[in-house]
C-alpha cells in the first residue's frame, strides 16, 4: 500500500519550524513517527495524532496530517472519543512520562484496560522539560531535581509493568537514538488491533542529560542492551555470548560456554504468550543486573474495544423492539397525569 501512495517521511512533515532544544531526544522521535508513517501507506487523511501538554506533546505542530493539541493529561481520553465515533482512522497518541503518569494517569489505566484501538507512544526522560525540570512520576528514587533538591523519596512508575498491572495487550521499548528499532516497533505497534504502548527512552539535555547514558554508550551499549525478536532466543552481548535463562521462576544472565551452557538453553522469546509472568520479567529487567530488554515485549491479540462496541451496536440494532422514534416513546413504564 506504501509502494501504491508513493509515501514518504517528508510527507507527513508540517511547514512548522521544529522548537525543541538542540539535541533533544523528541527530534529522532519526531523522525521515527514520520518514518514508520510513510511505511504504512496510511493516507494523511486517514490518521489523527492527539497530544496533551509537556515538550512531547508540541507534535501536532510538526505534522502534516490530522493532529489536535489537548489539555494537560487527558490526550487518550480525547482519542479514545476520536477513534470510536470514526473506527476507520488511525489514531496516534504522543505523550510524555509527566502527562501520561500523573495528571493523566487515570486515563492511561483505563484506555489499556479497554483496549481501544490506539497507538500511544510515550516518551519517557524522567523528568518534567517544558516546566523546568520538576521530578516526574518516572524520576528513578534519588533523583536530584528542581523539586528534589535532596533526591526524590518517592518509587517511581515503570511503564512496562504499569501496562501489564492494566491488563495490556501490546508493549514495546525502544531509545531515542535508534531511530530504526523505534521505527520497526512503530510500524508494527500501528497495525495491532487494541492499545499498544511504546516506551521511547528519551534523553532531555536540558534537566536531564545523559539519563540512559549507561544504556548508550557505544563503548559498552551492547552489553546493556537485549533485543529481544518473537521465536528468537535471548542472545546478546558485544560477542554474542551472553544470554537469559529461567531458573527457579527468575530470570538470570549466563554466558555461553561457561558450565555447560549452550544456545538450547537460552529463553526463547515469546510475544504472543498469552500469560503475562515472562513478560512482566523482561520489562522489570534493570541495569546492573539485567540488560534492558528493547522490542516488541508483549503483543496478545485479542478484540479490541472499539470492534466489541461495534458488534454490539449491530446486535441491538437488530433485535430491539424500538424501531423508531414512536416505539421508543412507546416503550418502558408510562403514566397517565
Amino acid at each position: 500500500m506504501a509502494e501504491e501512495l508513493n509515501l514518504s517521511p517528508k510527507d507527513f512533515k508540517s511547514d512548522q519550524e521544529v522548537r525543541w532544544c538542540a539535541g533533544c531526544g523528541d527530534h529522532a522521535a519526531l523522525a521515527s513517527v514520520h518514518r514508520a508513517m510513510a511505511q504504512l501507506g496510511i493516507p494523511k487523511e486517514k490518521i489523527a495524532l492527539i497530544a496533551g501538554i509537556g515538550c512531547s506533546s508540541r507534535f501536532p505542530y510538526y505534522m502534516n496530517t490530522y493532529a489536535f493539541h489537548g489539555i494537560h493529561g487527558r490526550a487518550a481520553a480525547i482519542a479514545s472519543g476520536v477513534k470510536l465515533a470514526n473506527p476507520e482512522l488511525s489514531v496516534w497518541v504522543v505523550t510524555g512520562d509527566g502527562d501520561s503518569l500523573a495528571i493523566g494517569g487515570n486515563h492511561f489505566i483505563h484506555v489499556v484496560r479497554r483496549n481501544i484501538d490506539l497507538t500511544i507512544v510515550l516518551l519517557n526522560n524522567q523528568i518534567y522539560g517544558l516546566t523546568k525540570g520538576q521530578y516526574s512520576p518516572t524520576s528513578f528514587e534519588g533523583q536530584i531535581t528542581k523539586t528534589s533538591p535532596y533526591g526524590t523519596i518517592e518509587p517511581p512508575f515503570h511503564p512496562g509493568e504499569l501496562t501489564l498491572g492494566a491488563q495490556g495487550k501490546f508493549f514495546a521499548r525502544s531509545i531515542d537514538n535508534n531511530v530504526k528499532l523505534t521505527t520497526d516497533i512503530l510500524v508494527e505497534a500501528a497495525t495491532f488491533k487494541g492499545t499498544s504502548i511504546v516506551e521511547v527512552l528519551q534523553n532531555c539535555v536540558i534537566y536531564n542529560d545523559d539519563a540512559y547514558g549507561y544504556l548508550s554508550d557505544k563503548s559498552f551499549k551492547e552489553d546493556r542492551q537485549l533485543f529481544l525478536v518473537h521465536g528468537q532466543p535471548m542472545i546478546f552481548g558485544k560477542d554474542n555470548d551472553k544470554g537469559i535463562i529461567l531458573e527457579n521462576m527468575q530470570l538470570k544472565v549466563v554466558k555461553l560456554g561457561e558450565k555447560g551452557i549452550t544456545e538450547k538453553d537460552i529463553l526463547v522469546h515469546n510475544a504472543h504468550q498469552p500469560s503475562p509472568l515472562i513478560h512482566w520479567l523482561l520489562v522489570n529487567m534493570t541495569f546492573p543486573d539485567f540488560p534492558v530488554a528493547f522490542g516488541v515485549i508483549r503483543s496478545v491479540e485479542e478484540d479490541p474495544y472499539d470492534v466489541k462496541m461495534m458488534r454490539q451496536i449491530e446486535y441491538v440494532r437488530k433485535n430491539s423492539k424500538i424501531k423508531n422514534m414512536n416505539d421508543l416513546l412507546q416503550s418502558g413504564n408510562t403514566w397517565k397525569v
